[in-house]
């Protein structure tokens, strides 16, 4: 989220030293040759907009056919996962894909090692469980909590890192950061320091583009600044009310009373004269999901502009379709839209990851979500992140948010890994909307979607 006068909130760094652990290739115990599982059918890959296709081939340097291809295979692992950790929670360590794409299980013994391998997976023997590097997670962000703020302020991220089997913990190469002392009851943590034209064009609002909210009227003479964001997926609950979901922090009356700030769709030359397109109705920023999202009602003139279809924009005003929901995977390809960068590409590198939001109040809140190498810069907050054509979560924050392009960002940060996206898992997001709604606005709610066209 970006002001046009002064930041109102800023996500703390998060940097890369997580890609440069979590992508490296493992060392495999088995999995000789096998084939690979075949793929669902999605979206073609010809159905992509240009600019999207020329956005994967930039930045994952891949085709579009192998970008849909890898996003199907990261499902289906988390699908074969979910029912392995399921029936073996002692024995399941993670899973990943390669950088080659090939589908990799973490397992603690030989015999899992076997069934995985029977399964065609590759597998990799690791000491520790997944349900144990979970629980030293929680531990950790348990002490962390109780930490003065000075010395937690030291503290950039905590995420798992499944390849290593080992929590990584980001602290800044200060003092503060030199100075902490680590409980030695939790086990397995690293600690790491770091820096303090193409398609067709539809001409109305959607996911991914501008929109700007204020805690009062755009009429108030008093105001001085509006908070900037992109907006996110377009949704529907079980009344047929119109939403969008975008960030919670972008929402300025988070945590008052009164949630409802407006929403418009920016006119540049003169903003008292922009449109209302609906207002923030829900707001969620860290708390016990740790999650950062909000849920925008859409009025009944952003529905006839066409914000009641399946659609995110990208590079040039070309769009794509959304088609389903997905989960993160590590070692999977995404893709982003925002109003700043547009269309940018990358891979998850954590599926989990703990970072401090500070807002100007002088509040820290502790955000959850996933670890990208997509470039996201100020002002594409709230926008969406696909996997293939699947939405897959909300843009919350990012290591090049003050950059001025994701070109300069590259350059500035590939010293310390190169960019990194913190995202919201959108399934997280919609189960906690729903449990939330009090069976008002939001009760049911899904996003809008639109079936493979191929």
């Amino acid at each position: 989220m970006r002001k046009l006068a002064a930041r109102r909130a800023t996500v703390r760094a998060i940097t890369t030293a997580v890609a440069s652990t979590v992508l490296l290739s493992p060392v495999f115990v088995s999995g000789a040759a096998q084939a690979d599982p075949a793929p669902a059918a999605d979206t073609p890959a010809d159905q992509l907009p240009p600019e999207l296709v020329q956005a994967v081939s930039r930045d994952l340097k891949m085709t579009a056919a192998e970008y849909i291809d890898r996003a199907d295979r990261a499902q289906q692992l988390r699908d074969y996962a979910r029912e392995f950790r399921s029936e073996r929670p002692d024995e399941f360590a993670g899973a990943w894909l390669n950088p080659d794409g090939k589908p990799v299980m973490a397992v603690t013994s030989l015999d899992a090692a076997r069934i995985a391998s029977e399964n065609g997976y590759q597998t990799r023997l690791t000491p520790i469980s997944a349900d144990n590097l979970e629980g030293s997670l929680d531990q950790l962000t348990s002490w962390i909590a109780g930490l003065p703020r000075d010395i937690s302020a030291a503290i950039n991220s905590v995420a798992i890192d499944f390849l290593n089997s080992q929590i990584v913990l980001q602290v800044a190469n200060t003092p503060a950061g030199h100075v902490l002392n680590l409980p030695t009851l939790i086990a397995n943590v690293k600690v790491v320091l770091s820096p303090g034209s193409g398609g067709p064009v539809e001409h109305r609002p959607m996911a991914g583009d501008t929109y700007i909210s204020t805690k009062t009227s755009l009429d108030d003479p008093s105001l001085t600044s509006v908070d900037v964001c992109s907006f996110g997926f377009n949704a529907v609950d079980n009344s047929g009310n119109a939403l969008n979901i975008s960030a919670g922090h972008c929402d300025p009356n988070l945590g008052s009373g009164d949630q409802a700030a407006g929403v418009y769709v920016p006119n540049v030359r003169d903003l008292k004269s922009s449109v209302q397109v609906g207002n923030f109705v829900q707001a969620k920023l860290g708390g016990r999901t740790g999650l950062d999202y909000s849920v925008i009602q859409l009025n009944d003139r952003a529905v006839r502009a066409g914000m009641d279809q399946p659609k995110m924009r990208g590079a040039n005003g070309t769009t794509v379709n959304i088609t389903g929901t997905a989960d993160p995977v590590v070692g999977a390809p995404i893709c982003k839209s925002g109003q700043s960068s547009t269309f940018t590409c990358g891979f998850v590198v954590a599926d989990r990851v703990e970072t401090e939001l500070y807002t100007a109040e002088g509040d820290t809140k502790t955000v959850r979500g996933f670890a990208s190498t997509a470039c996201t810069l100020g002002g594409d907050s709230g926008g969406a992140i696909v996997s293939g054509t699947m939405a897959l979560g909300i843009t919350s924050g990012s290591n090049a948010a003050d950059a001025p392009d994701c070109r300069e960002a590259n350059i500035d940060l590939a010293q310390y890994g190169g960019t990194a996206s913190l995202g919201i898992p959108i399934r997280a997001i919609l189960d906690d909307i729903d449990v939330n709604s009090g069976g008002g606005v939001g009760s049911g709610i899904s996003v809008r979607t639109q079936p493979n066209l191929g």
